[in-house]
Parts: C-alpha cells; structure tokens; sequence
C-alpha cells in the first residue's frame, strides 16, 4: 500500500492501468486498494494542481501566522478546528516556532481576505495576534514546478 499511496502522490491521474504496471500488479487490485484507502480515510480525495496563472485567476491567497492561547481539555486542536472550518481556509497547520497556526487563505481580492482576518479570525477567543503574508507568486506547487515550459538552464564552467 505503500508504495500505491507513493504514486499516488505523485500522480493521481495515472489509470490504474498504468500504476497496477509500476507495481506489478492486477488493476483489479489497485482499484480494491484505493477504495480501501478512501474508505479507511487515508485518502480524503484527489485534486490537480492548477497554475492560476496560466488560467487567468484573480484569487488572491495570504498565509496568515496565528498566535493562539490552548484551551484548557482542548489545546491547540478546538480552535484550529475552529479556524478550519471556515470556507476560506485552504489549509491550516499547528507549527512550532515564533507562531502556533500557519493558515493558508483564498478570497476573490485583497479585501475578502482582509475582511476575514479582522472579522472573523482575529475576533475569535484565543487568539492573540495575526500576521498576514500575501502570495505574490507561486514558484512551485505541491512538488510541482510552476513554470509552464522547461528550458534547461546549465551552470557556467570556469577554467
């Protein structure tokens, strides 16, 4: 299962054709273990990374530093939970360091993100201050380069 979940990782378009090749396997089998894994809950679901630059988006993203106050019989958990839920969190990590909550934001411009932060997620009990960074840019994407075509660039050789 391992090494299905690698492929996986990937490149979840491959067909379980192609993956049942890489490892040997029937499709059959594949199919069998990838339901197993979506319905244990390891796999939660499949998404393509698109380059939104290419594809003319105007969505606007920020990663937001959280300091937050654990709740006594809760912790961190209860209110990243909180903060999750919101429809526009993308993605919401408990980190160590300077801050407790990396969270990750999309809006349709620079004011929904904003109305968010001072609305709804510094208003809430427990946390302590925010520090928003807007995404200007994206380089690479989940172990994907974002740049839309290859040209190989090689390093100077010095005598």
């Amino acid at each position: 299962m391992d090494a299905l979940l690698n492929l996986l990782r990937e490149n979840a378009a491959n067909t379980p054709a192609q993956m049942a090749a890489l490892l040997g396997c029937s499709e059959d089998e594949v199919r069998t273990h990838i339901r197993e894994l979506e319905s244990s809950g390891r796999i939660l679901g499949f998404r393509a990374i698109i380059n939104e630059s290419q594809v003319g988006s105007d969505r606007v993203r920020a990663l937001i530093e959280v300091k937050i106050t654990p709740e006594r019989g809760g912790g961190f958990d209860k209110l990243a939970e909180r903060i999750a839920k919101h429809g526009e969190v993308r993605s919401c990590h408990l980190m160590s360091g300077g801050y407790d909550l990396l969270v990750e934001v999309e809006g349709g411009n620079l004011r929904e993100v904003a109305a968010f932060v001072s609305e709804k997620l510094s208003t809430l009990q427990g946390v302590l201050s925010t520090a928003t960074h807007f995404v200007l840019r994206a380089y690479k994407e989940q172990g994907v380069l974002m740049k839309a075509e290859t040209v190989e660039e090689r390093l100077s050789v010095a005598p």
